[in-house]
């Protein structure tokens, strides 16, 4: 069993990356893809914790191969994308450049977030943040925990329909760079982009396929055919699409610990398995 997308409290997992490695671990995971929103900060633990692990030799528990890797936010036509690049070389100096520049623009907006939740009388700054949510690439989720952690809001979804939702007083839109960027970003560091969760997005087929198309041309290689709250027949679907398109499947529970309750990792919703042989395949030719 393996996994290919999950994420770590250096996004916004519940997990560091060395209890999502005891995790996976435990549950016999003999691949993971470490995969956190816009950041590779996590990679270098896991890789660490696994080691460590392996290097118990009177020990059972195997802790599993850890897969470099990232998912790209970005935009198409106005709406979100996510692109999973796998098997990234994270020390690459080109990427790991470009890769800061694209966080500088979401610092500034997370700068101007917290100033407009601030000029509407909640007391909140970019810097108690950054104390309260320390090493991690901070997203919309850590400004809803803040603001219920601090009795403004009685849940996270009422920060987000109150304040954080688009039209809301404290949104600013984030500059994104488009699906095809994420695609060669991922290549030009060695790895394999994936569309990720691709039913999601609520396309239909023919923009879905438009979608496909164009980043097919810039390099994408793969698509998520089996993914948490996939049926039976998404999966059937997807994997048709992905015949059809030429790409290779791909597949990950897309886990976030207790920030997505009812999702586990390595099987997804209760039911999904992922081969070792999907990542062979994806890995294959490169």
């Amino acid at each position: 069993m393996i996994d290919l997308h999950s994420h770590t409290t250096k996004s916004d997992g519940s997990l560091t990356p060395a209890q999502l490695v005891d995790l996976a671990a435990s549950k016999g995971i003999t691949y993971l893809a470490v995969t956190d929103h816009d950041t590779i900060d996590g990679i270098s633990e896991a890789m660490e914790r696994a080691a460590e692990i392996n290097s118990d030799v009177a020990s059972d528990l195997r802790a599993p191969e850890i897969i470099p890797g990232i998912e790209f936010s970005t935009d198409w036509d106005g709406r979100d994308v996510h692109v999973v690049g796998l098997g990234i070389d994270h020390k690459n100096e080109e990427f790991v450049a470009n890769l800061q520049a694209f966080l500088d623009s979401r610092e500034g907006r997370n700068r101007k977030m917290a100033e407009n939740l601030k000029n509407i009388g909640i007391g909140i700054s970019y810097e108690g943040l950054l104390k309260m949510f320390p090493d991690c690439v901070l997203t919309r989720a850590h400004f809803a925990k803040y603001l219920y952690e601090y009795g403004y809001v009685r849940s996270v979804h009422e920060a987000f329909d109150r304040y954080l939702g688009p039209d809301s007083p404290a949104y600013v839109p984030r500059e994104k760079i488009t699906p095809v960027r994420a695609v060669e970003m991922t290549l030009e560091a060695g790895g394999i982009p994936v569309l990720a969760h691709p039913l999601i997005y609520r396309f239909g087929d023919t923009r879905l396929r438009e979608l496909i198309s164009e980043m097919k041309e810039a390099g994408l290689a793969g698509i998520e055919a089996m993914y948490s709250t996939h049926s039976e027949d998404d999966v059937k679907y997807v994997k048709r699409l992905a015949s059809e398109t030429g790409l290779k499947i791909s597949g990950g529970s897309d886990f976030h610990g207790n920030n997505k309750p009812g999702i586990e990792l390595g099987t997804g919703c209760g039911d999904m398995n992922i081969p070792e042989q999907v990542w062979f395949d994806l890995n294959s030719g490169r």
